[in-house]
């Protein structure tokens, strides 16, 4: 996975955080976006987030995500 891949949440995962939803529960489950970054350091050092793929849905929503909750989209 790589910086720019289409991507598609391929498990239920529910966040708060969701701009028209906020503060109630959203399952992410199989909505879309691209992957606009990779967290693997911090001020130049090396490390290993738990949440290491960020991902663009809407201009106003990103979240952090894990490798496994997402499959690239072709």
């Amino acid at each position: 996975m790589k910086v720019g891949d289409r991507v598609r949440v391929n498990s239920s995962v529910v966040v708060y955080i969701h701009p028209e939803h906020r503060g109630q529960p959203f399952d992410m489950k199989d909505e879309e976006g691209e992957v606009i970054g990779i967290v693997n350091e911090w001020k130049g050092r090396p490390v290993s987030a738990n949440l290491p793929i960020l991902v663009q849905f809407t201009t106003k929503f990103k979240v952090h995500l894990k490798e496994d909750e997402l499959e690239i989209i072709s």
